[in-house]
Order: structure tokens, then sequence, then C-alpha cells
């Protein structure tokens, strides 16, 4: 019985009939056509995304551009079956829908690591498949600028395979979140890779035919996969941001590579474009948060000193406010700046924060949230929770545009933020996040930080801040704790 896909070709089939491409020219046409609306649309999608009140619209022009890239593709002349590739785009669609129904916003970087392990898997699977069919079952040579666009291919697909997986690993805490190091890490590491592209050269400049081209070949794709995991393993959790939108950038690159391999157009594009747009990011991250991009790219180089994190709270003690005592304070604020985190992410709390934000301002106060770069550990992330909850775009300051303004806060509002809050990252030079730029919610009137328990953040490390004597602790579960804190603003 024929299906969608079984008769979608049919519709230029009568009038062509030969299986040269040159002689599909309507197929061909429409094709291109696809596949130019499809990079247009990509090109505008990520345009979309560089400002948050038009993201969505953004992430719907780039979804739509690959659906367009996908009609295209499909009515390629040299597919004869579709069953495989209708059973693909039904388990695909239905992974896809799960995940974006059922994947809570807190999992959103171990998905973004684990796609990027599936797409370079896909990338890497597809050089390899094209080598084989080349070199085996054509029993053809490759051509250097073949090899070269192959080599380029496997290597970076291989490498973003297992160092993704690090990734989600260091995300989901399967794996230790502190840098996991080891004796001559960094000159193994560099080792390694200049192994990979003395390999990668090697398969360019010899022919494809000689018995060792495939041992080459394959041995570099098994050194790809080991750079993956040696080069993600010594970096921290901390850094862990930067990493996975690195590896995106790699991803990319090996796709625009499998774009140059089966002469597709947009693939090469949109790799392209991933490629670049993740590697700018990557740099621009590493600055805000005052890191080597030389650490992140090698792994290890310059990895500070292991914190002793508990010499500068010993002794102290926190400050335990009540619920009634803290609405107190925020209901009589001028101003107050939210500073929303992790915990904020879990508790899935944005709505009781948009309301209390509401009602602080309904009694004549201002409120501003401050968003650090990697909140959330990922980028933009708490801009998306804050915009699902309808809080104004205006409303939301980047940490440029807020850090000065913290000393003119009556209260700083901490919920579930801990690393970018944490002093030590001015103050202590043996601490992992030491020159990272923080918020500064120290410098604020007072604090009250809404905290699950003394549990340490992400980097594993203290945080000075909870025991400032200005510092105050809400303890709880954020969304219930901002509830109770609506229901006393409210009878102020």
């Amino acid at each position: 019985m024929l299906t969608a896909f079984d008769l979608l070709p049919t519709i230029l089939a009568a009038a062509e009939t030969t299986t040269s491409p040159a002689q599909h020219p309507v197929r061909e046409l429409f094709i291109e056509v696809a596949y130019l609306a499809a990079s247009v649309l990509f090109i505008l999608g990520l345009r979309g995304l560089t400002r948050p009140d038009k993201a969505r619209r953004g992430m719907q022009l780039a979804a739509i551009g690959m659906l367009v890239a996908v009609l295209g593709t499909l009515i390629d002349f040299r597919i004869v079956d579709y069953t495989w590739i209708a059973l693909g785009l039904v388990v695909g669609a239905g992974i896809g829908a799960a995940i974006s129904i059922w994947m809570p916003m807190t999992a959103i970087p171990q998905r973004t690591a684990i796609s990027h392990a599936f797409g370079a898997l896909a990338a890497t699977l597809v050089g390899i498949s094209h080598y084989d069919y080349i070199t085996r079952v054509l029993g053809e040579q490759v051509s250097g600028v073949d090899m070269a666009a192959l080599g380029f291919e496997v290597m970076f697909g291989s490498l973003t395979i297992t160092g993704s997986l690090m990734a989600f690993g260091k995300l989901q805490e399967l794996l230790p979140s502190a840098p996991i190091t080891y004796k001559f890490q960094n000159a193994s590491n560099i080792g390694l890779f200049v192994l990979a592209v003395l390999m990668f050269l090697f398969l360019v400049f010899t022919s494809s035919d000689s018995a060792s081209h495939a041992v080459v070949f394959y041995l570099m794709v098994l050194v790809g996969l080991a750079v993956g995991v040696l080069i993600v393993i010594p970096i921290g959790g901390a850094d862990m941001p930067v990493v996975i939108s690195l590896l995106n950038s790699y991803a990319g690159l090996a796709s625009s590579a499998t774009g140059f391999v089966l002469g597709n157009n947009v693939l090469i594009i949109a790799g392209a474009l991933d490629g670049a747009s993740g590697f700018i990011l990557s740099i621009l991250m590493s600055k805000a948060m005052n890191r080597s991009f030389t650490n992140v790219l090698f792994g290890a180089f310059g990895t500070p000193a292991a914190a002793t994190g508990a010499a500068s709270t010993a002794g102290l003690s926190v400050r335990p406010i009540s619920v009634e005592d803290a609405a107190a304070q925020l209901a009589y604020a001028r101003e107050v700046i939210i500073v929303p985190g992790y915990g904020m992410a879990v508790a899935q709390a944005q709505h009781q924060v948009r309301e209390l934000a509401e009602l602080i301002e309904k009694r004549g106060g201002e409120v501003k949230f401050a968003i650090h770069p990697v909140a959330g550990r990922m980028p933009g992330h708490m801009n998306v929770l804050l915009a699902e909850a309808n809080v104004p775009y205006d409303k939301l300051l980047e940490m440029e545009e807020i850090n000065d303004q913290f000393s003119r806060a009556d209260v700083a509002l901490v919920i579930g933020a801990n690393d970018v809050v944490n002093p030590a990252a001015r103050n202590d030079p043996s601490s992992p996040i030491y020159g990272m730029p923080i918020l500064n919610a120290d410098q604020a009137q007072s604090v009250i930080v809404l905290k699950r328990s003394m549990n340490p953040g992400f980097a594993g490390i203290e945080n000075a801040l909870f025991y400032d004597p200005k510092c105050s602790l809400l303890f709880g579960d954020a969304k219930a704790s901002l509830s109770k804190l609506v229901a006393e603003v409210k009878t102020a």
C-alpha cells in the first residue's frame, strides 16, 4: 500500500523518468529553491534569537526552515524507498514531541548536550558510510578534496560525540562536576589532538587504495572519541555552559563538512551558521566569565587550584529569617533586585516570582531582575523561564547593566542562585570560580536568600555571602516560600 512519502516524488515523476540530476531539472530546481528558502529562514531565526522579545518567533522561523529543508530533500530522485525514512520521521517526531512536552526546563542543558552527541553521531556515521561506500563498494579512490571534508567530518564529529556525553554526565551529575585531573594531562591531551591532525593529513595526502589508509581512517575515529572524553573531564561544572556552546560549534562544523561530502548546500550553510555562532558564543561567554578560552578549548589549561572553601566560613553561622519578617522587608522596600537562579528553575517558581514582583510594585516599590550570563547552567535559561511567566522584558537586566545598582537596592532577593553571587569569585584566589564576574548582591542594603538547604552550588564550594551579617536565609522549597511571601505581602 502506498504511503504519503511514496506518493511525494510521483508528482514530478511523469515527466522525468531518467536517473541523472541534469535530466531532472524540475526536481533539482525545487530542491535548490527549498534549500535557499530554508537557509534564509535559518538566518532570520538566528537573528531573532538575539532579542528575548523576538526569540519565540525566531525559533518558529528556524523550525519552518527545517521543515522546508526536509521536504526539499524528500523529493530527491535518488531516494528509491521511503520506508526507513518514514519510520525515522515518525520516531524522531515522537521523541521531539515528548521532549518538548514533558522535559522540565531544568534539564535543557542536559538535553542540549545529548542532542549535540546525536547530531555528531549522525555526521560521523554518514562520513564513515560514505568512505566505506567509495573505497570498498565502488572500489574507487577518494580524492584529496573529498578526503579533507570526510576527515574533518569524522574527526570533529567523533570528539563531539564523547565530549557531549561527558558534558551530559556532568550536568546530570552522573559524573563528578569537579575537574578530573591527572599528571601530564595537558601534554597527553595535546599529544592526542596532534596525533589526530597528523592522521588527517596522512589521509588527505596519501592514496586511499593503500592498505594502511583505511586503518588510519578508523584509528582517527577512535582517537577522536578519546580526545572528546579527555578534553571535557578536566573542566569543572562552573565552565560547563561554555563547553556546551563549544561542542555546539563542533557539531555544526561536522555537519557543514557532511554537506561538502554529500554536495548538500543546506547542510553546508546551516552547519556553518551553527559552527560560527557557537564558536563566537563560546568566546563571549569565556570573556563574560573571565575564563581562558584555551582552558575550555583544550581542557585542564590553567585549571585553578582547588578551593579550601570552609576556611573563610569557619566559626560563622547563617541567620534564618521567617516568612513574616522577609515579607515585611519586601513590602516596604523602595527598590528590590531579584536574582533568579537554578533553584528557581528546579522549583518552577517563576510565576510566583512574577506575582511577588507585581505586588511590590503595586505598593510603590521598584523591582528589577538581575540576570547572570550562566545562571541556570545555560545562557538565557532565566530569560526563558521569566518570559514564560510574562515578566516584562525591560525588567530583565544583564549583569553589566544591573551591577552598579545593587548598592542602591534596599533588598536583594536571591532565589536559588549560588555561584553567581558568591564573593569568593572576587576575594578568594584559591576558589575554582575566582575571576568569574558575579552579580553584586552582597552590596545591597540587605540580602534575603531563598534556599532549600545549605548544600553548595554546582561548583561545589561554600558561599561566604550566606554568612554575611546583612544576609538572611529563608529555607524551604522556593515555590512554597514565594507563595507564602505573596500571601504575607498582600496583608502587610
